[in-house]
């Protein structure tokens, strides 16, 4: 498993060599493991790409999970900034297993039709309020684990998406309030069965979404204050090399603050939980004719300065 992440991973990095992404150096926390260390631990992705830095090695007392390292707020942020200025060793990429930047979430919650340029694709009308959907936290994979295909569904698609991960606990939060709410941000790859999203359980999307494996995320929680700007951001899908998907985070109908403030009317946010805020044009089921993942293709979800994440269809 490790070796053939470690190929994905070589692969994946030779590819975003075609881009004109500037790499991020900044606040990039990552879960890992490594041979070496019992259990998962929390690190630093030394810049979009690199290897990691041991935050638990740099300071034993702090939290092995990103859900109670958030948790804990700015005492544990202000120690990964220190251990970010601090010249510390580096395990070299290979060495390391990436883990979701959160595995276990209270909530996943998802947008759909958010995009203007994928609402068009469709020749729907753009939602007047967002439209909310669930994935269940059994479905977070990590950035290079393997999606499974499931039996029960033949349609198999791939979405490419900016994730908003919370940070502090909050119900009825203003709209202006709102990024005061916010860790960061990472890539997600909404996979979604379109037969069960569409056709079947009564047409409600949650089985089509939810099938395990279906929540890729990764590689890092890139913090909000080392993100230029979310809401235009490149983001970009591949199928075995070709691109599917390539938009801005500008075609967003709803942005960040928006969905926060809508969402936490209904349900109180906590921290880990994360927010998949829509995909661009170019899924499969719209091509003409449709398309879906089969066996053997590879996936590459990528956005600028947060990184790529790259998943084997088994």
């Amino acid at each position: 498993m490790l070796v053939s992440g470690r190929r994905r991973l070589l692969t994946a990095l030779l590819q975003a060599q075609k881009w004109p992404f500037q790499p991020s150096r900044d606040m990039r926390l990552v879960q890992f493991q490594a041979p070496h260390l019992a259990g998962p631990h929390m690190g630093l992705e030394s810049g979009n790409g690199g290897g990691v830095i041991d935050l638990n090695a740099f300071d034993p007392t702090l939290p092995k999970t990103m859900t109670q390292f958030l948790e804990q707020g700015e005492a544990t942020l202000s120690v990964a900034k220190r251990a970010l200025a601090a010249q510390l060793p580096v395990l070299p990429r290979s060495e390391v297993t990436f883990l979701a930047p959160v595995t276990r979430p209270d909530k996943v919650v998802c947008v759909g039709m958010n995009y203007v340029d994928h609402c068009k694709e469709q020749n729907v009308p753009v939602p007047k309020e967002p439209i909310i959907f669930s994935k269940f936290a059994s479905a977070i994979v990590g950035p290079y684990d393997e999606i499974v295909l499931p039996p029960e569904s033949q349609e198999v698609d791939w979405e490419v998406e900016l994730a908003v991960v919370i940070g502090k606990k909050g119900k009825r939060i203003n709209a202006t309030d709102a990024m005061a709410h916010v860790a960061g941000f990472t890539v997600a790859h909404d996979v979604s069965a379109r037969d069960w999203q569409v056709r079947r359980n009564g047409k409600q999307w949650l089985l089509g979404k939810t099938f395990d494996t279906f929540c890729p995320l990764g590689p890092a929680l890139v913090t909000k204050d080392s993100v230029t700007d979310p809401h235009n951001l490149k983001i970009c899908c591949r199928v075995n090399g070709e691109v599917v998907q390539s938009s801005n985070t500008n075609q967003m109908v709803f942005k960040t603050e928006e969905l926060i403030a809508w969402v936490s009317r209904f349900v109180t946010f906590y921290p880990g939980d994360i927010i998949l805020t829509g995909t661009p044009p170019g899924v499969g089921a719209f091509r003409k004719p449709p398309v879906f993942l089969k066996k053997g293709d590879e996936v590459q979800c990528e956005i600028e300065e947060l990184g790529i994440i790259v998943n084997k269809v088994v």
